[in-house]
């Protein structure tokens, strides 16, 4: 599921700034952006996401600068300086190439004046990066939450829509058999063989073809699935994993419903009940 946070903690005039966003993976992964000097905290806030957020990858970037009391000067990397001039001239020279090499120029070059970074103790910075991580976090969770609203209201929707094709399903299906023996009948009369209606080898056929063509234990596990289903979906916790499970169940079912069924009006609607499980299946593994 995708989110965003940020939390800004001031601690002594130095402001520690924790930044998280999130976007949809079937599995956990945490990206961590730290600077040089906190990098030991790395599994410290790891583990915090990983307490508050179950699936999707993390992206988090942790910045601070000190205040007006914490300015710091410009360094100058001197022996840098003479490696780019020494550079230049024998550049210079061998290209033939006229011009002056000025202390202008060298100073210009990458790393020859850098501010330096701040020294900062890893440990005293933890409980200030702590309040900052935890305000992100309840900031992007909320973000979260109000996604997830929104998909369980459209998984709500898809899942009303399979009850529906399923009780048309239980409705058509005592036809079947009846159509089938009506069927076999005809073919056997337009064959030319004599046979009775109440002859054993036509009841054994029919018999045969109607517990073969029985879907209802089907729709009852269907059913079933689809009542996990919604129960699980208005739980206050991580259910996606399980959601996922429920509808692997719930497409196994429908195959075998498929298969058993021996009508086209039955298939048809197994057809629309598959398009709507894969969407189904598509949005559960963006959920938490």
């Amino acid at each position: 599921m995708t989110g965003y946070g940020r939390a800004e903690i001031d601690d002594g005039g130095t402001k520690f700034s924790v930044e998280l966003n999130s976007v949809n993976r079937k599995q956990s992964d945490i990206v961590i952006n730290l600077p040089r000097d906190l990098t030991e905290l790395e599994p410290r806030i790891r583990q915090t996401i990983n307490e508050n957020i179950s699936r999707g990858r993390t992206n988090v970037v942790v910045t601070f600068h000190s205040g007006p009391n914490g300015a710091r000067h410009l360094a100058l990397d001197t022996e840098l300086a003479r490696s780019y001039h020494e550079a230049m001239r024998a550049l210079q020279k061998e290209l033939n190439a006229p011009g002056e090499i000025t202390i202008g120029t060298i100073l210009q070059a990458p790393g020859v004046m850098r501010l330096p970074e701040p020294v900062i103790s890893a440990e005293k910075a933890w409980p200030a990066i702590d309040r900052a991580l935890r305000g992100a976090l309840a900031e992007l969770i909320k973000m979260r939450e109000r996604e997830g609203k929104h998909l369980a209201k459209d998984l709500i929707h898809r899942l009303k829509a399979m009850r529906k094709k399923l009780k048309e399903i239980g409705a058509l299906h005592p036809d079947v058999v009846k159509r089938y023996r009506a069927t076999l009948i005809e073919r056997i009369q337009k064959a030319g063989l004599p046979i009775a209606n109440d002859d054993e080898r036509l009841l054994k056929e029919i018999s045969f073809f109607a517990d073969r063509a029985d879907v209802s234990e089907e729709l009852t596990r269907l059913e079933s699935h689809l009542a996990q289903f919604a129960h699980h979906l208005r739980r206050h916790e991580p259910v996606g994993r399980t959601l996922e499970f429920i509808t692997q169940e719930i497409f196994r079912e429908l195959n075998t419903l498929g298969a058993k069924a021996n009508d086209a009006a039955i298939s048809q609607r197994v057809v629309a009940c598959k398009a709507e499980l894969e969407k189904i299946r598509e949005q559960v593994q963006n959920l938490e």
